[in-house]
């Protein structure tokens, strides 16, 4: 009996073992297959080839180089920006140059780097862009350049690129997250670094930074991630840069520079600085900003504890970035390097000084117009404008408290002369390109933001963010939404002499106006929205008269929306459908504000995204055209003896408008 107790106590501790193995497997089992398909989860589609330079009619008008980055590749100096890339020769000349849009893909450079990728015998320079996902240089001289291109258009938005010692790449994006690249497999770096928005990395031997838009920085170090926000000493959640060595790391803020020592928060330096660019060179922190200059700060000798150290010298530079080339420390400026002395200065570097005779003010243009004496307006999103004469080669800039944000410059034929809206006021000026005079809400106008100018047979019509004000010989008088505007912010204007009628486009629709021929008698007829009308997207950002060839006068009117292409609205006020190439197949299409011109030929929309559209008169039909152009983000357009300019985010660009033909 004994014995058999026995037994049955080793069978039953035999049995449980053998349950809590089964257990173990079927759990390992499980936790293999998990770690699979969340491998396989995380792995990412892309596709890889050599960028074919881009064959195109267009030239471009010389626009200022707006560099943001810098390295060293193969002994020579690169320069990037929303232009391309610039390899420049030990004297300071040009050696090589890759614009974007033709040798590049059309999207801004973000970040350069180089490395030995794993698996590689030679160092590559890795560039970032923003859109258009990573390029891949072998040689400074020559050489195709390659394209690592996700089929996720989110994914291509990359921020931020460094190496790790493994020869790994880690790719930070706008707002998908973190990345890893060995050269083969493109997967996300973590699931906790799924959809982050990153905008910094810096990578210190075997530990990496994260800086982030809004969640602070993230340190990774011995397989951990550790997050720091304000609860932790940082003085803003937006990371604009970081800067790491010796163990410890310098993380910019618009608020100040947070010092983190052994990967602990130590300290705040330069509190209410707003640190676009941060450096450490000896025993001296950088502090860079766009508008203030660079600040120097001795990091050496400062008890830890101490906060908001103030820097004891600054340097009215501008710096878009630092980087580090052999044993110097530049910073780099919209116009070129500049190397930091021992004595604190900063040096500027040689540079090509055969710039060309015409060169724009900026690159970031808004408006577009040509005026009575046949000199090319140009509008600036925050820099002025400028004035070209096409026939000399020559550029004149104007720029002041009130012409500084240029929303739509118009001719006005009555006068002879051009009205320019802006964020603070209307810009009256006279035939000889000089400002005359400045009106806004003190003289009369519903709002100082003016957004769009339209001309009537009695007068001028503004379009402002808080409704419509009309100009003419009785004064000045105003139309809101409790006069029946559909919605106070008014975006877009056209008028048809002919018939009277006049159209704003707003963020809520459209209201069609009758009467203009006295502007202060002018009343809405009838609002067209999404509820009560064909109309595609309630946000309407532009819209321009289209005659019919064989209508006897006859209007139609074609209507940008934002995320809805273009819609036309017929003498008939109805609707008409479009071909695909610009609605109903094509989704979320959004046209910006004001980029909209008819000529004899064709209809030019401009797009935020998409480059620009173009629909022939003709034969009735859009096409799309991205091939060319330094940016797909097209903001204005102007025609002028058949030549077509194109206003991009990063420049201008002409084409004969005959080459535009299908």
């Amino acid at each position: 009996m004994r014995r058999f107790v026995i037994w049955a106590v080793v069978l039953s501790a035999a049995l449980a073992a053998c349950g809590v193995l089964l257990v173990w497997v079927k759990t390992e089992r499980s936790l293999r297959r998990s770690r699979v398909e969340t491998a396989s989860a995380s792995k990412i589609e892309f596709e890889a080839g050599e960028f074919r330079r881009v064959e195109t009619a267009f030239a471009e008008l010389e626009a200022p180089s707006a560099y943001t980055v810098a390295a060293k590749f193969h002994g020579k100096t690169v320069l990037a920006g929303p232009g391309g890339l610039t390899f420049e020769a030990a004297d300071g000349g040009v050696a090589r140059q890759l614009r974007t849009g033709v040798e590049l893909p059309a999207a801004p450079i973000t970040g350069l780097a180089m490395a030995v990728m794993r698996g590689d015998a030679r160092p590559r320079l890795i560039v970032a862009t923003r859109g258009e996902g990573l390029l891949f240089l072998d040689d400074a001289d020559g050489g195709p350049v390659r394209q690592m291109r996700t089929l996720d258009a989110g994914l291509r938005d990359v921020t931020a690129v460094a190496v790790l010692t493994s020869g790994e790449l880690l790719i930070g994006t706008r707002a998908k997250g973190l990345l890893r690249y060995d050269g083969r497999t493109l997967e996300y770096f973590s699931p906790l670094m799924m959809n982050v928005p990153v905008t910094a990395i810096a990578v210190d031997g075997a530990e990496f930074w994260v800086g982030t838009r809004d969640r602070g920085v993230f340190h990774w170090h011995a397989g951990e991630m550790d997050s720091f926000g304000q609860d932790s000493g940082l003085p803003d959640v937006e990371v604009e840069s970081i800067a790491v060595g010796g163990g410890r790391a310098f993380v910019g803020t618009p608020l100040g520079v947070a010092e983190f020592d052994e990967g602990r928060p130590a300290r705040v330096l330069v509190k209410g600085f707003f640190a676009h660019t941060v450096a450490i060179d000896g025993e001296q922190l950088l502090a860079g900003s766009i508008d203030e200059g660079i600040l120097s700060v001795p990091v050496h000798d400062e008890p830890k504890g101490r906060r908001a150290i103030r820097g004891v010298a600054a340097v009215a530079v501008k710096a878009e970035s630092f980087v580090r080339m052999g044993e110097d420390l530049f910073a780099v400026t919209a116009a070129g390097l500049r190397r930091h002395e021992r004595g604190g200065g900063w040096a500027a570097m040689p540079h090509d000084g055969a710039a060309q005779e015409l060169t724009l003010a900026d690159r970031n243009v808004s408006a577009l117009s040509f005026g009575p004496d046949g000199k090319l307006w140009v509008g600036y999103f925050d820099h002025g404008l400028d004035l070209v004469n096409l026939a000399t080669y020559t550029v004149r800039h104007v720029e002041d408290d009130h012409v500084f944000c240029v929303n739509r410059i118009v001719e006005d034929t009555g006068r002879g002369a051009m009205d320019v809206a802006t964020a603070n006021g209307l810009a009256l000026f006279d035939a000889d390109g000089r400002e005359r005079q400045v009106m806004m809400r003190r003289d009369g106008l519903i709002a100082d933001q003016v957004t769009d100018v339209a001309f009537t047979r009695s007068g001028t019509v503004l379009a402002t963010p808080a409704g419509m004000t009309f100009i003419d010989a009785g004064g000045v008088s105003s139309l809101y939404g409790f006069q029946g505007l559909v919605n106070n912010h008014v975006y877009a204007l056209a008028s048809d002499a002919a018939s009277g009628t006049l159209l704003a486009g707003t963020l809520g629709g459209i209201s069609v106006l009758g009467n203009t021929g006295v502007l202060r008698d002018a009343t809405v007829r009838r609002s067209l929205t999404t509820k009560n009308s064909g109309l595609k997207q309630n946000w309407v950002t532009a819209i321009v008269a289209v005659p019919v060839a064989d209508g006897a006068g006859m209007q139609r009117w074609f209507v940008g929306t934002y995320g809805g292409g273009v819609v036309e609205l017929g003498a008939d006020g109805q609707f008409a459908s479009m071909d695909g190439a610009i609605a109903g197949e094509r989704p979320a299409i959004v046209i910006n504000p004001n980029a909209m011109l008819v000529t004899e030929r064709h209809v030019f929309a401009g797009s935020l995204a998409d480059g620009l559209f173009v629909y022939d008169r003709t034969s009735r039909r859009w096409s799309q055209i991205k091939a060319g152009l330094p940016s797909l983000n097209v903001t204005a357009m102007a025609a002028h003896e058949g030549e077509l300019y194109v206003g991009t985010e990063n420049g201008v660009v002409r084409v004969a408008e005959a080459r535009l033909a299908p």
